[in-house]
């Protein structure tokens, strides 16, 4: 595109995201800032057209984005301004590195959705991300023991499993007494790899602690709870225009009830740096063919552990959206890091 097709296209998304209704010439001939023409304009939206940047909803009444148009305008035209500091600071606050990391997340969610109107979302961390602090057995019959993992997160889990074979209370003891003096700080599936690498270098008479503790960890280690994902202002999409066909609105909220559609993309955009952006169909995701997911990575001491991210329409203010999510992915990553930083 040339610069005054640019121009026309920057002005008209602007225009359609604060109304909401098709943009005509005449509109464009005044807000564009261009010495040109209706009948000039009206030539490059054609143009705009056939290259499937805008559509006419219907004959003379101007034209709207197409998906395709949000992206040209995302990736080439978009200008970016730095999240306000009284918004910064309200993350600050409210992200607090005193804050259990379950809160911490759930904030965020709930942040995302109060500062842009839309959804917010944050994936939960797997705990095979997040080192682990401490472990006590619990023995509840001849093979069922209880396992209480303190992760630290600060989040306490209890799992039950079931051994293969009887352990006493003092042989339960003594592999925790192991685990927590050679392990604690690393994550678990660190613990699991070092602890097989052992017991191979290991000779033949296998130490019995040693031969204890890989069979124990390896059992309460591997019950982890399945991904998760926190979801905020699912309700906010009610008033929404461009959503309000009542069939697509129940399947974007049958999708947040499942949660395991919208966990795999959003796991997608954990393996990408920075701020990733799906518009309309690009997800791959059905449930969000008619929205814009735009999320960034979180995590501790350079390893992301998770993503955060705003659901709404496609026509949604982008140059608004992507700094709270931007500032939120970082704030939330210093908390956490500081949250486990040994004091």
């Amino acid at each position: 595109m040339d610069p005054r097709a640019r121009q026309l296209l920057r002005t008209l998304i602007a225009q359609y995201v604060v109304d909401g209704q098709p943009v005509g010439s005449r509109t464009l001939a005044r807000s564009s800032g261009l010495d040109v023409s209706p009948a000039t304009i009206r030539n490059v939206m054609s143009d705009l057209e056939e290259l499937g940047l805008v559509a006419a909803p219907h004959a003379s009444a101007g034209r709207v984005p197409t998906a395709q148009g949000y992206r040209v305008f995302v990736d080439s035209l978009l200008e970016l301004r730095p999240l306000g500091e009284p918004q910064v600071e309200e993350l600050r606050r409210e992200l607090s590195a005193v804050a259990p990391t379950p809160d911490l997340l759930n904030s965020a969610s709930s942040l995302l959705s109060q500062l842009t109107h839309f959804v917010g979302v944050v994936t939960v961390p797997q705990h095979q991300e997040v080192p682990f602090r401490h472990i006590d057995f619990v023995p509840l019959d001849a093979r069922r023991t209880l396992v209480i993992l303190v992760f630290t997160d600060g989040q306490v889990q209890n799992r039950v499993i079931e051994l293969e074979r009887a352990y006493s209370a003092s042989e339960l003891e003594q592999v925790a007494n192991y685990l927590n003096a050679q392990f604690s700080g690393q994550r678990l599936d660190e613990i699991r790899l070092r602890l097989l690498r052992e017991m191979q270098e290991t000779s033949a008479q296998l130490n019995r602690l040693m031969s204890a503790a890989v069979d124990v960890a390896q059992r309460a280690f591997d019950a982890a709870p399945q991904p998760d994902v926190f979801v905020a202002g699912q309700t906010n999409l009610m008033g929404v225009q461009d959503l309000s066909n009542l069939e697509r609105l129940r399947d974007l909220f049958e999708a947040f009830q499942r949660k395991r559609d919208l966990l795999a993309v959003l796991e997608r955009c954990a393996r990408a740096e920075g701020v990733r952006l799906f518009i309309g169909e690009e997800s791959g995701f059905a449930a969000l063919e008619n929205c814009s997911l735009v999320t960034a990575p979180y995590g501790i001491g350079g390893r992301v552990l998770g993503v955060l991210g705003v659901i709404g329409p496609t026509r949604m203010a982008y140059e608004r959206v992507i700094p709270v999510v931007e500032a939120t992915a970082q704030i939330l990553s210093g908390a956490l890091n500081r949250a486990h930083t040994p004091q």
